[in-house]
């Protein structure tokens, strides 16, 4: 009974948020509630609340202080040169915008924390994704599919997990996965490139002479080309109008890249364009710049994210105190740090608030056996003739239940029974715990990770479009990967 009513719980939030008939924090806490009282154990909610709470805790304060410390880094302009780079080859075709966001991602994600990855590809392309009326659920899902294929690196979380749970080597884990890992992000580059060829016909092939240096001109737009003017004039295709725009004023975006808001576009994805102000981004002129300070803040950047694969201290304490630092240093005047913490509380909030509903989610889940009732009973419907074969069947199992279950409920509490019943039919704990992580790219997307609400909010796209969206092309990855390691004969 527990199992079908925790696979029902999973399928009825699911449902909500995809059709949008409730928010996904709404439906966190109330839904799981719900079941809770459903299966008789109502007069522990509170129990499984707290406990949840409690587990939940130091992610959600190390989210809280790692939006504080990105955001203050990206306002003083620390990841400018980075973001430039991208945008040179990015241009104003949305071809080359989708390719860069998985870049983007991708480089970013070799810190192995998925929150600030999101926050700097998101606060890095937003603005052009905006600008150009491109579908920012493209920008979410190939964001998140990218970081979930880099979160198997050996201080992201999942690959450290198997290794303890069954006590193997950490490397004797990663390195012979290598080459799936990089056809699984070949993938995602593959992926990045059709969704940008998609963009790019629905919205025209854009130009842009000059991308980060804002100019004053006029151009004319012909019925055969589509110019978007620097810090002015946006386009729709086929359409003859003049326009004009004057640069560096509060129009500019992401280096200068600017919208006309007579732009035209077709396409369910797409969303309108809000007022100008709210999408400065990066803009080369902001007042927060701190050029004076740039190696200041890389060599702090540098030494907490050392100290973060090094394990020195707790990552919530890391960047508290990293938070503060860069608070201190960037902006002595308690007038501008008050300003600067202000200017991120919207996400702080909205991540926070949405890490501890999901909290309420995991705690009835776990308190109430649903999860592990569930495990057992995928275990169970492995037949016996596919022991053998237990890597595989491993790295099968593993896209569904990392995206129901927390990596830790996944990789402490079902691996191991994995793991056993391979070794009765000689399938080494090695083969089984590289086979354990091939279904991270779709993991990256659960309901249960908090990283993904930081994406989902900086972004401005509901959940459920991102989970209707991402899904398919992460379970898609996911199985690149698997079918990789089987051909490379890592599984």
């Amino acid at each position: 009974m527990l199992t079908i009513l925790g696979f029902v719980m999973i399928a009825t939030f699911l449902v909500l948020i995809m059709t949008k008939k409730m928010s996904p924090i709404a439906a966190l806490v109330l839904i799981p509630a719900l079941f809770c009282v459903l299966v008789g154990q109502g007069a522990k909610l509170g129990d499984y609340v707290i406990e949840g709470v409690g587990d939940l805790a130091p992610t959600a304060a190390m989210l809280m202080f790692a939006i504080v410390y990105f955001g203050v880094m990206i306002d003083v302009g620390l990841f400018d040169p980075i973001v430039r780079g991208i945008l040179r080859f990015c241009k104003a075709d949305p071809m080359r915008i989708v390719v860069g966001t998985a870049l983007l991602a991708s480089i970013v994600s070799l810190d192995g924390d998925g929150s600030t990855t999101f926050m700097i590809t998101v606060s890095a392309m937003y603005p052009l994704y905006k600008r150009l009326k491109m579908s920012l659920v493209v920008l979410t899902g190939v964001a998140a599919t990218a970081n979930g294929v880099m979160n198997t690196l050996p201080w992201g979380g999942p690959t450290a997990r198997a290794a303890t749970a069954l006590k193997v080597d950490a490397t004797d884990i990663f390195v012979p996965m290598i080459p799936a890992l990089a056809v699984g992000l070949l993938a995602v580059f593959l992926l990045s490139y059709v969704l940008g060829l998609r963009e790019r016909k629905r919205l025209g092939t854009l130009t842009l002479d000059e991308v980060l240096e804002p100019v004053t001109e006029t151009v004319t737009e012909t019925v055969t080309e589509t110019v978007l003017v620097e810090a002015g004039g946006g386009s729709g295709k086929g359409t003859a109008r003049t326009g004009s725009g004057s640069g560096g004023g509060a129009g500019s975006s992401a280096g200068g890249v600017s919208y006309d808001k007579g732009a035209d576009s077709k396409g369910s994805d797409a969303e309108e364009p809000a007022d100008d102000e709210e999408f400065k981004g990066l803009d080369p002129n902001r007042s927060t710049l701190r050029p004076r300070l740039y190696w200041f803040n890389a060599g702090l950047t540098l030494v907490l994210l050392t100290a973060m694969i090094m394990q020195l201290m707790p990552i919530p304490v890391l960047f508290l105190l990293g938070a503060a630092l860069a608070l201190t240093v960037n902006f002595p005047s308690m007038k501008d740090q008050r300003a600067r913490i202000a200017a991120h509380a919207d996400n702080v909030l909205n991540v926070s608030g949405m890490v501890f509903a999901a909290a309420v989610f995991t705690g009835v889940l776990t308190g109430t056996g649903m999860v592990e009732h569930m495990a057992d009973w995928l275990v169970g419907a492995v037949p016996e003739g596919m022991g053998p074969h237990m890597g595989i069947v491993t790295g099968l199992l593993s896209l569904p239940l990392t995206y129901f279950m927390s990596n830790d409920g996944f990789y402490f509490g079902v691996l191991p029974v994995l793991a056993e019943a391979g070794a009765a039919h000689g399938v080494s704990p090695l083969e089984v715990a590289r086979a354990s992580i091939v279904g991270q790219p779709l993991h990256m997307s659960s309901p249960l990770v908090p990283a993904v609400y930081v994406l989902v909010g900086m972004a401005k796209v509901e959940f459920g479009d991102h989970t209707r969206f991402t899904v398919k092309w992460a379970v898609l990855t996911s199985l690149v990967v698997l079918a990789a390691a089987i051909l490379f004969g890592t599984i």
